[in-house]
């Protein structure tokens, strides 16, 4: 009997031996899926990350960011309050250090969160490979790698929206509220990826019950979120240099959705796209995902321009996925395995397959690492605020006059003050913190054209547009300074000074030679600008 009891026993043992082993293999391998796409993802976030300079937007986020919490409540209820929380959430962060590579980190992070989140929507939703070449494709992608250095809050969204996306999935319906309300607030038009969340329930047929919790969820978002839509849509003015989407942005957001935007790569990735599309339960999350936010976000601009390819970056989440499932599916034909069948342990090329995959997107890497490599270079951003600061401090001196035409171009002052310590902005009334503005309150058109009166030389910082186009502001001042500078001022000749800033003088008198000019003003008799707060430290 003791016998039988022991081999009973052993029996018992072998089979838990032999149930427990697979279980923590695939315990390993999903956290494997997991933490390598998100240590990827950190390395290429934190790679160039001290790039040398901010521009246009950085310097907002960096400037506001620096101000109390009452200036920046303030600021909100006059512009950017789509950005608010953003611009709270900074504003702690600064509390600790502020500088560039911090203005960056949260958004390093934010996208790290996201290729963990993607990898784990692909292995809950199909198996733990899917999940590893799914964020993987995530964290090489050049458009994430992108926003991930950009001190804007799109990454965090991206985060947010994949955080809502897998709380869908796992049906948790307080924490999908939650999490889809913070993406929100983050930025608000991230409220089209519940649309995408409807179309998925819908795939899945999902009963009534799940509906309601839904429905709740997203409509306890809608009310947090309503004073936001609110005081943002008093402020639509501030996308107005928006224009209206054509049949090119799909192929422009196409090209950015996948880890290869051109050539071999990205065939390779549309193909394996195309393929994906019948892997069930990926599809209907990753489909709607990736399309509906910015076919509906078109759609709205063809009445009101209000797209941009970075206010739908969080979509990007769905191509990986997709791409993810095509190879899965493909490397089931090669091993003869049923899609998302339980023979993961069997076949000896399953072991395989998941380093196969994992080198194949370390050579589409290798193959746009010139993209890369071009993104974190400072003069592959709109402007570069930093290399007018250095202009201006090698050809500024104290006193000097200083007109930004129009008010936005004072953003490199705003940004690295250094550069312009000591200059008199000679249109400025009151400073941003104190009006509640981004860029201060200008003084009246006379006012300013008294001010220039007395003056025969201006340094002018003027946006592209200003002085080179028809452009003609509705700003009485805007008017003042376009006119008093074309009409009575003219640029030094060649050969002086020329880049961000360009000195203008006086134009002599029609009745006086041309190359006599009136005494410049002394500091003593110039008229004395208001007084204004000390401008902040460098970053």
């Amino acid at each position: 009997m003791n016998v039988e009891h022991g081999q009973r026993r052993s029996r018992r043992a072998a089979a838990v031996v032999a149930v427990s082993v697979p279980v923590v293999r695939l315990v390993r391998l999903v956290r494997v899926v997991r933490v390598v796409p998100m240590a990827v993802m950190l390395g290429i976030g934190l790679w160039g990350l001290d790039r040398e300079g901010m521009w246009r937007d950085e310097g907002v986020t960096f400037q506001v960011a620096r101000r109390s919490v009452p200036e920046i409540w303030r600021l909100l209820w006059g512009v950017d309050a789509v950005h608010g929380l953003y611009y709270l959430l900074m504003h702690a962060v600064f509390a600790v250090h502020p500088g560039e590579v911090v203005l960056r980190l949260p958004s390093v992070l934010g996208a790290t969160a996201a290729a963990g989140l993607v990898a784990a929507l692909g292995a809950r939703l199909a198996r733990p490979r899917v999940g590893l070449w799914a964020g993987l494709l995530f964290a090489v992608t050049p458009m994430v790698g992108h926003y991930a250095q950009e001190g804007r809050s799109y990454a965090l969204v991206t985060a947010g929206v994949a955080g809502a996306t897998l709380l869908l999935v796992r049906r948790v319906w307080w924490a999908y509220g939650v999490v889809l309300g913070i993406a929100c607030l983050l930025h608000e038009l991230a409220l089209l990826a519940a649309c995408a969340h409807a179309v998925t329930l819908a795939a899945d047929r999902a009963p009534r019950r799940v509906w309601f919790r839904w429905a709740r969820a997203v409509l306890g978002v809608g009310i947090v979120l309503m004073p936001l839509v609110a005081v943002s849509r008093a402020q639509a003015g501030q996308v107005e240099w928006l224009t209206e989407p054509g049949w090119g942005t799909a192929e422009r957001l196409l090209r950015g959705f996948v880890a290869g935007p051109t050539g071999v790569v990205f065939g390779a990735c549309v193909l394996l796209m195309l393929v994906g599309l019948g892997a069930g339960r990926v599809t209907a999350v990753a489909l709607p995902l990736m399309v509906l936010p910015p076919v509906l976000l078109v759609a709205l601009s063809q009445v009101r321009p209000v797209y941009d390819d970075r206010y739908v970056l969080y979509a990007l989440t769905g191509a990986p996925l997709l791409v993810a499932a095509g190879a899965d599916r493909v490397a089931g034909l090669v091993t003869r395995d049923r899609p998302y069948g339980g023979r993961l342990l069997n076949h000896p090329l399953n072991h395989l397959i998941p380093l196969a995959g994992t080198l194949a997107i370390s050579l589409a890497f290798l193959h746009h690492l010139p993209l890369h490599r071009q993104d974190r270079s400072p003069t592959h951003r709109p402007d570069n605020l930093a290399s007018a600061s250095a202009f201006a401090a090698q050809h500024l001196g104290p006193g000097d006059p200083v007109l930004f035409l129009p008010s936005i171009g004072r953003r490199a002052a705003l940004a690295y003050p250094q550069g312009f310590r000591g200059a008199w902005d000679i249109a400025l009334r009151q400073s941003g913190p104190r009006s509640g503005t981004l860029y201060g309150r200008e003084v009246g058109a006379e006012e300013l054209r008294r001010r220039l009166d007395s003056v025969d030389r201006v340094w002018v910082v003027a946006e592209p547009y200003a002085l080179n186009s028809p452009w003609y502001p509705r700003n009485p001042t805007e008017r003042a300074k376009l006119d008093i500078v074309g009409e009575e001022f003219r640029p030094l000749p060649a050969g002086r000074p020329a880049g961000p800033l360009r000195l203008y003088v006086r134009r002599p008198p029609a009745h006086q030679p041309a190359d006599r000019h009136r005494a410049r003003p002394t500091p003593a008799t110039r008229p004395a600008p208001p007084p204004a707060r000390p401008s902040p430290g460098p970053p």
